[in-house]
């Protein structure tokens, strides 16, 4: 068991280490005069960092730099670690809510037959309705690089045969590879 409890500490304490310290606090503020907010949220008035750091303390928290201007930089009155809480909990839930978009590619040939075709058009739209991107290339071997119309008009019914999507990248030649990125329709 207490593996387990070391494990979850371990993996805590990489958490907080992955969020990078990006306030100053208490003694660590260089400046001479701050503007100081209180834990409530309303302004105190401009004071030396000193007395602001002797305050936070008197009523039990710290002393955050939260804008370092340097013409009027802002402090607030907060408990760190709670705040520090806060964003690690904040930064996991937008990781979370992360939607992460694959590029799925489909490869034609010039000389492809009409079945075939609707084939790797339904595989595509499998794609495209688990809302990820298609990328639809074509590779061109020696003579087949006379024929790069057909090619385009290939890939013009096979944007035909798809569902409800919209085309990202028109085709384009590169090389000898003619490439489309196709996205789900926008709704």
């Amino acid at each position: 068991m207490p593996l387990l409890i070391r494990a979850i500490f371990f993996i805590f304490f990489v958490e907080v280490l992955k969020i990078k310290q990006d306030f100053l606090v208490n003694e660590q503020i260089k400046f001479a005069e701050v503007q100081v907010i209180n834990e409530n949220g309303e302004k105190i008035g401009k004071m030396s960092t000193s007395k602001a750091i002797d305050l936070a303390y008197e009523r039990g928290y710290d002393l955050v730099l939260v804008s370092p201007n340097e013409n009027n930089p802002v402090c607030k009155i907060l408990d760190y670690s709670k705040y520090k809480f806060e964003m690690i909990k904040k930064a996991k839930e937008a990781k979370k809510n992360q939607k992460i978009i694959e590029i799925k590619e489909i490869r034609l040939s010039p000389n492809i037959d009409k079945h075939d075709l609707e084939v790797k058009a339904k595989n595509a739209n499998k794609f495209l309705t688990t809302g990820n991107k298609v990328k639809v290339s074509m590779r061109f071997r020696g003579r087949e690089l006379n024929f790069i119309n057909q090619g385009k008009e290939i890939m013009k019914n096979f944007c035909d045969l798809l569902i409800d999507s919209q085309i990202d990248k028109e085709p384009k030649l590169e090389g000898k590879n003619l490439t489309m990125f196709l996205s789900p329709k926008q709704k």
